[in-house]
């Protein structure tokens, strides 16, 4: 399979899954316990029909919205994900590179395998940090100056991770961070040498947000379970997020928000956006899908704060359904990490492609030619 032979994003997966070793593959496709949440984040989307409206003449569309005080060409972020260069050497910068032609969001983890200023070097496009608060205060203040001082334009707090999910690939295949080649998947390195060669020739792997405070994660091998169980501030609470709001003093989200009562408290912290989102399913097994409780947010807190439904997103349908349930814009991370894995930035600029001409298509085919036409009466419920 090439990647001229990718289609669709379940396509960019099965490539992704040929080139990777599997417990890195497994690390990327994995959630938690069951993965009935992950599973859910997609099927989501199937519990509502679209109606669309004919002879709209709809020649010239304009499928571009403001997201976080910025204009993004389609309502359509790249999420945060950490480790990136466990997946392809290029890891974050060819994601970069990706959104800025796109002319999209993009954001970095606080566990990027590259810095905060390589990014901001790199790209001229709309930037945003996903911090994870850590035990380590001066580590937590030295990432928020830092993306200060970069000029990265929001910075979206992770809510959801105070103790890691229970992920049982990664518990099955040792996975850590840098990678181990761990007896049970020895053959697996084997057999992907072209990853291999990369991982062990090309420069050496770290985690540089992090390795001025703690050596976890870049010196020292740890499984993401144990650096989030250790590592990551489990008393952190809505203090903690206003306090961060306040010391950042830019554009500021939520990620990991699920519920309408959490949805206002974060209005009433002064947070521009929330990002409805279970981390992928990687979290609590069993939690509603992003979809399924935009609706039920959009009713409490619609037109406060800019809404972000992060998860499950597939085809650029998923998107216009997203919009039409309330969303602001759509998000999400697998979409474009099988691509990047399968082939670096050629990869993640053709699964972008793909998905902007099926938004394109879409508003075409529901007879619309803005988002603003996007209202909740097009959709059916099941």
């Amino acid at each position: 399979m090439r990647l001229s032979d990718c289609h669709n994003i379940e396509d960019f997966r099965k490539l992704a899954k040929a080139r990777l070793p599997w417990p890195v593959f497994d690390y990327i496709d994995g959630a938690a316990d069951d993965e009935l949440t992950k599973a859910r984040n997609t099927a989501a989307f199937e519990t509502c029909d679209l109606v669309p409206d004919v002879l709209a003449g709809v020649a010239n569309i304009d499928t571009s919205c403001t997201i976080l005080g910025r204009k993004s060409a389609l309502p359509l972020m790249l999420s945060p994900t950490a480790l990136q260069r466990v997946f392809h050497w290029q890891g974050e910068l060819a994601v970069a590179r990706a959104a800025e032609k796109f002319g999209l969001w993009f954001g970095i983890s606080s566990l990027a395998t590259h810095s905060i200023e390589d990014i901001a070097a790199a790209t001229n496009g709309p930037k945003l940090f996903q911090l994870y608060v850590h035990k380590d205060r001066g580590l937590n203040t030295s990432m928020i100056e830092r993306c200060q001082q970069a000029g990265f334009d929001a910075m979206a707090l992770t809510v959801d991770t105070i103790v890691s999910g229970k992920r049982e690939r990664c518990l099955r295949s040792g996975f850590t961070t840098p990678p181990r080649f761990s007896p049970s998947a020895l053959w697996s390195y084997a057999t992907r040498p072209h990853w291999t060669f990369d991982y062990v020739l090309r420069e050496k792997f770290r985690l540089p947000n992090l390795d001025t405070h703690v050596s976890e994660g870049s010196g020292k091998p740890v499984s993401i379970a144990d650096y989030f169980n250790t590592m990551l501030d489990t008393a952190m609470d809505w203090d903690t997020a206003a306090r961060i709001r306040q010391d950042w003093g830019g554009k500021f989200a939520l990620k990991g928000v699920m519920s309408a009562g959490d949805a206002r408290r974060a209005v009433e912290i002064g947070a521009d956006a929330i990002l409805i989102s279970n981390h992928g399913g990687r979290q609590l097994d069993g939690s509603r899908a992003p979809f399924d409780q935009l609706r039920e947010i959009e009713d409490c807190v619609g037109g406060k704060i800019e809404i972000i439904c992060d998860g499950g997103v597939r085809r650029g349908t998923h998107v216009l359904k997203s919009l039409y349930a309330g969303a602001t814009a759509a998000s999400g991370g697998r979409l474009y990490l099988y691509a990047l894995a399968a082939a670096g930035q050629p990869g993640v600029e053709r699964a972008i492609a793909i998905l902007k001409d099926e938004i394109e298509r879409g508003m075409r085919l529901m007879g619309v030619t803005r988002l603003d036409q996007l209202t909740a009466d097009r959709l059916r419920w099941r």
